[in-house]
């Protein structure tokens, strides 16, 4: 084994771990925007949406 056998290895993993993770959280950003597009098609509403009516949540 060589150093630069080593270096190399050692950048083509890391990248290889890298592109993996960004591919991991690109699909799942995609997968999460689908199931949120899916609750809203059955009426399901965000809390951060317009409220429907004025409750307090102290009394």
């Amino acid at each position: 084994m060589t150093h630069a056998f080593y270096v190399i290895g050692s950048y083509a993993l890391t990248g290889g771990i890298c592109l993996a993770l960004t591919i991991w959280v690109y699909l799942d950003g995609r997968a999460r925007q689908a199931e949120l597009k899916a609750l809203e098609a059955q009426g399901v509403r965000r809390r951060s949406a317009s409220p429907s009516s004025t409750q307090d949540a102290s009394a």
